[in-house]
């Protein structure tokens, strides 16, 4: 296990991660932090709300690229969505662990 630290909205986060993925998890951090400073203001935001916001916004676009294009199929592959999905999912849960 390695560990990686991301800035996200101005906060500092260190997480987890298995080896020979760190530099994913580092583009996925920057990800959102770009989603966030896009919304702007997120200074007023509490840890919990900015990363629930964080994770619609990426669940949103996903939604948009899953659904856009022929009859409904996905654009994206498989993988991207799956890990998309996945990134979107526990940035919820740490919202709502951090918000109890």
């Amino acid at each position: 296990m390695s560990n990686v630290t991301l800035t996200i909205g101005g906060r500092t986060f260190t997480v987890a991660t298995a080896k020979g993925e760190e530099a994913h998890i580092a583009g996925l951090g920057r990800m959102i932090d770009a989603k966030l400073s896009a919304m702007g203001e997120q200074a007023a935001l509490s840890e919990s709300r900015m990363l629930l916001f964080a994770a619609l916004l990426l669940a949103d676009e996903l939604h948009e690229a899953q659904t856009s294009g022929g009859g409904g199929e996905a654009t994206l592959d498989d993988e991207a969505g799956r890990r998309l999905e996945q990134v979107a999912t526990t940035l919820e849960n740490l919202a709502q662990r951090l918000e109890s």
